[in-house]
């Protein structure tokens, strides 16, 4: 990477790489900042970005609940986490009354627990549609674990509907991972408008924590042009650090581990490692 005078290596953003630093260790846990990775498109590696940060976090002495939110349950397995016959988030959603601890489950990770879902959660949405105060269920359930955790993730599914809505309001602040390919960015103003909507209704505190470069490949001049309109649109909302695509990720979904226990010096374990730093010095995590 070239050198601009008297200032670090230039990242694939064009921007000036920064040293962030290892986060320093806390003395107490909670209450926790409940972060979205939300995109309505799907493949852009939300659910690779919320487990390999989850164990980045971990791994960095965060006490890290990952919420997951798709009815897929792609997270859920990529953590190697059952998610039948055991209660998960979908059973938390329908009896505000149950205690949500008893869905958190624990992870191999040190220091990273799971509220797990399954097919069930499709049928939330027609659930949910008659409740009062729909669009703040989750808030209510997470409300109950907050103080247990200092980061809480939350999976959202490829979509704008009542989940990630619910998703949202329960947040923060919003991560939005989005591929570097062209038609990745044709959506974003869309989730862009979604989140204002919400601020502006349901959620005054919600902010843009960071739009996260995935799938980036510096060979490819689509993908470096992808990444320069992306800068050019969010400027310093975009996050220096910027995910490669490489075959590991699968591997280790398979494995049912993140890529930080499964390839921990492989480079992209240590752009998820540099994410969880860069976000704690941004102040989106304690």
């Amino acid at each position: 990477m070239a050198k601009k005078d008297d200032e670090g290596p230039i990242g694939p953003t064009g921007r000036p790489y920064h040293g962030f630093p290892t986060p320093p260790k806390l003395d107490s846990h909670g209450p926790a900042r409940i972060i979205a990775l939300c995109n309505q498109k799907g493949g852009v590696g939300k659910t690779t970005s919320t487990i390999n940060l989850a164990a980045a976090l971990a791994g960095y002495g965060r006490k890290v609940l990952a919420v997951d939110f798709d009815p897929q349950g792609a997270l859920s397995a990529g953590l190697g986490i059952p998610t039948h016959e055991i209660p998960t988030v979908y059973d938390l959603l329908l009896d505000l009354k149950r205690d949500p601890h008893e869905a958190i489950v624990h992870s191999a990770v040190e220091n990273l627990d799971v509220i797990p879902a399954n097919i069930d959660l499709s049928a939330a949405e027609v659930h949910l549609v008659n409740e009062v105060a729909r669009e703040s269920i989750l808030a209510r359930v997470l409300r109950k674990v907050t103080p247990d955790y200092d980061v809480i993730l939350i999976d959202c599914q490829p979509s704008l509907g009542l989940l990630t809505v619910n998703a949202l309001t329960a947040s923060h602040g919003v991560v939005i991972p989005l591929e570097c390919e062209f038609f990745a960015l044709r959506g974003v103003a869309l989730l862009i408008e979604t989140i204002d909507k919400v601020r502006d209704r349901l959620n005054p505190s919600i902010k843009l924590d960071g739009v996260l470069a995935t799938m980036y490949d510096p060979r490819t001049l689509h993908s470096r042009e992808v990444l320069e309109r992306v800068v050019e649109a969010f400027g310093d909302d975009v996050l220096e650090t910027v995910i490669g695509r490489t075959v590991k990720f699968p591997d280790a979904s398979v494995s049912g581990q993140p890529i930080t226990d499964y390839a921990p010096e492989h480079a992209a374990a240590q752009a998820y490692l540099r994410l969880a730093r860069e976000l704690v010095a941004r102040g989106a995590v304690a």
